[in-house]
């Protein structure tokens, strides 16, 4: 009789410690608010898919060969990232003019020369201390056997995602609507051969890791995949509640207020076979407890071949994802409170 008391008495407590958890998951999603929804998606929809695609069609053209890590063309697509931040207005966030986190020779795999990382950042008012970065890798595989691999989604599409996104947080700026954080908008050399610039930032951070409230990275948001070709209107969205279910929500309730995309979870799932939350940047940041999103539109036909070129992105699918991102950034910038981690709940 005894033993059967202390059971009922186990169960209960347990039911009761469950239903507190599922009640303060209840209440941390109704928290999320979106305080200024008109001025989110008025400086949102100055993302145009026109400049999104005067920008790709350069960046993933013939003159920058490619972008393979250490090579001219590299290099080309480096200064055109600097010179439209600099024409910009944005600050240079690695201690000097250059725009650049430069990465030494021996940091990499011997056959690449010396590399960089492009850094920009606006700087917030209330917090900063604290940063947001936004990132995406801008390199891509070169010349092989005398072809050309453009990257036009590989990742052309997230580079030039950044650059309206900056674009159009300075324009906020500009007309006295800046953010409370810092934002950093990261563009990643080598991760192709390794998510080597991302790994180099986080060993020699501009901004300090533990004041690194999230990070948004883009790799590949141009395109369609065979499971969306009927239904477009999509973004895989990975990572965004492994660290902080309060990010995955601040994420859908701006979907919900200004772009009504389908945020497909397929690809978080923690036994999926492809991997794809340790293939990208963003990985290195997570394991050092940053809370993630990688925005991505899945592979194609064209996926790491010389047939990944501007033509083939669908470009006003492309501004609607950039929007996304921008609203999410928008809202985590201006944030009273750091993301809530899972584990603090």
């Amino acid at each position: 009789m005894k033993f059967y008391c202390v059971l009922s008495a186990l169960i209960l407590v347990g039911s009761c410690a469950t239903t507190k958890y599922s009640t303060k998951i209840k209440n941390l999603e109704a928290s999320v608010v979106v305080q200024t929804p008109k001025t989110m998606t008025a400086y949102a929809e100055t993302i145009q898919a026109e400049t999104l695609k005067a920008h790709l069609y350069q960046f993933a053209s013939n003159e920058f060969k490619g972008r393979e890590v250490g090579t001219e063309g590299q290099k080309k697509a480096s200064q055109f990232l600097v010179d439209f931040y600099k024409a910009e207005g944005l600050l240079p966030a690695a201690g000097d003019s250059t725009f650049m986190q430069k990465i030494p020779k021996d940091f990499l795999p011997e056959q690449y020369e010396a590399s960089e990382n492009i850094v920009a950042y606006i700087k917030g008012t209330d917090y900063p201390d604290e940063t947001l970065i936004i990132s995406g890798h801008f390199d891509h595989l070169g010349v092989e056997n005398a072809e050309l691999y453009f990257g036009a989604d590989d990742n052309g599409s997230g580079t030039v995602a950044i650059m309206e996104i900056a674009q159009a947080f300075k324009t906020a700026e500009r007309n006295g609507v800046s953010p409370k954080r810092n934002i950093l908008f990261l563009h990643l050399t080598a991760e192709e051969i390794g998510l080597q610039g991302s790994y180099y930032y986080t060993k020699n951070p501009l901004f300090a890791l533990d004041k690194t409230v999230a990070n948004l990275n883009i790799d590949m948001i141009g395109r369609v995949d065979d499971r969306h070709k009927n239904n477009p209107n999509y973004i895989y969205i990975i990572g965004a509640d492994r660290i902080s279910k309060e990010l995955h929500f601040i994420s859908e309730k701006v979907n919900s207020v200004n772009t009504n995309l389908e945020l497909d979870y397929k690809y978080n799932a923690e036994d999926d076979p492809n991997h794809y939350y340790s293939r990208s940047d963003h990985y290195n940041f997570a394991q050092h407890d940053i809370p993630v999103i990688f925005y991505f539109n899945g592979e194609h036909p064209d996926y790491h071949k010389p047939t990944d070129t501007a033509d083939k992105i669908n470009y006003p699918l492309l501004e609607k994802r950039a929007q996304l991102i921008f609203s999410t950034a928008w809202y985590i910038a201006n944030m009273d409170h750091q993301l809530i981690r899972n584990e603090d709940i």
